[in-house]
């Protein structure tokens, strides 16, 4: 499920560095970037450099954006995917995907100051999972196999977890018992895609529990509307966000879908003029891992090529904050 970009041939000038006249505007979204998850978490690593100092390890990229990773790397941040690559007596911190109760357990083993930048939306879900499978529920999990915050969901359970991936892969899924299953998401797909696998598994398992309120997390939810909002007011969308982050990656997905050609950056340098001549509106969001300094800097370039005006759209206001661990508050 993996979002490829979009490729062309690079004309001449453009690979000269000559740029495409243009005469465009820019419509930022709104909202786009940063969510409260987001901020957490990178602040959890900042104040653990204040308190403790360099360095600090983080298992996994504490998020999934190439700029704010190199950032804390300078600052000190070393980040590993094995705690056996942690040293005795090390501060560690965990991404905001979340981790498994193995990966839990070991850390505690290893005697690591652990700091858990998780999500609270993600941790909603581990706390539904625990609380339910104590119940005797079993879970269908729609999610994207591989991805760090699959592996923590699924990891709070050794077995009764079955991975789903898209509806095809609900007819394969195979619960030992149906009497009590129930559903749940990774909190970044795509809100119509999970709509339609929770349906298909709705048709093959009638009784199955929904959540109360959906899984996918309200910046997600947000970041989407507001695409859905702006695809149709522009020729062509530019998503700011790393390759790695699903959250982005679903965003360029849904401008595509609404027939807008999309294209997604993890920098202004990636931006190619071409992309841009002959277009008149251009679209411009970011991913809820992708930091503000990143749409500027691809508003400088974009205006650099000739575009006339930025309009900001109007849009969901978010004011969710989430408290710091204990420990590093002030």
């Amino acid at each position: 499920m993996t979002t490829k970009r979009h490729v062309n041939a690079q004309p001449s000038g453009a690979a000269a560095g000559v740029p495409v006249p243009l005469d465009v505007e820019i419509l930022l979204a709104q909202p786009r970037g940063f969510c409260a998850g987001v901020d957490r978490a990178i602040e959890i690593v900042e104040r653990a450099l204040e308190k403790f100092g360099a360095p600090i390890y983080v298992r996994h990229e504490i998020v999934h954006n190439t700029f704010v990773v190199n950032d804390l790397k300078a600052k000190g941040a070393i980040f590993i995917e094995e705690l056996a690559d942690v040293p005795p007596g090390s501060t560690l911190v965990f991404s905001a995907h979340g981790v498994s109760k193995a990966v839990q357990a070991e850390a505690q083993a290893r005697g690591f100051e652990v700091f858990d930048a998780t999500c609270p939306l993600v941790t909603k879900v581990h706390v539904e999972v625990a609380k339910l499978a104590k119940e005797g529920y079993e879970f269908i999990m729609i999610g994207h196999k591989g991805h760090p915050e699959v592996e923590g969901t699924m990891g709070q359970l050794e077995h009764g977890i079955h991975l789903v991936e898209d509806v095809a892969d609900v007819a394969n899924a195979n619960p030992t018992q149906t009497a009590k299953l129930a559903v749940v998401t990774q909190t970044t797909l795509s809100v119509d895609d999970a709509a339609e696998i929770t349906a298909a598994v709705r048709k093959r398992f009638p009784n199955v529990r929904e959540p109360k309120q959906q899984d996918i997390c309200y910046a997600t939810q947000n970041r989407q509307d507001a695409v859905k909002m702006l695809s149709p007011q522009v020729d062509v969308m530019v998503v700011v966000g790393s390759p790695t982050s699903s959250n982005s990656n679903r965003l360029a997905e849904l401008a595509r879908k609404l027939g807008v050609d999309s294209y997604m950056v993890d920098s202004a340098q990636e931006l190619r003029p071409e992309w841009l001549a002959g277009k008149s509106r251009v679209g411009l969001t970011a991913g809820a891992s992708a930091p503000e300094v990143l749409v500027k800097e691809v508003i400088d370039r974009i205006r650099a090529l000739g575009a006339v005006s930025v309009r900001r759209m109007t849009g969901t206001e978010e004011s969710v904050k989430f408290p710091l661990p204990k420990g590093l508050k002030l």
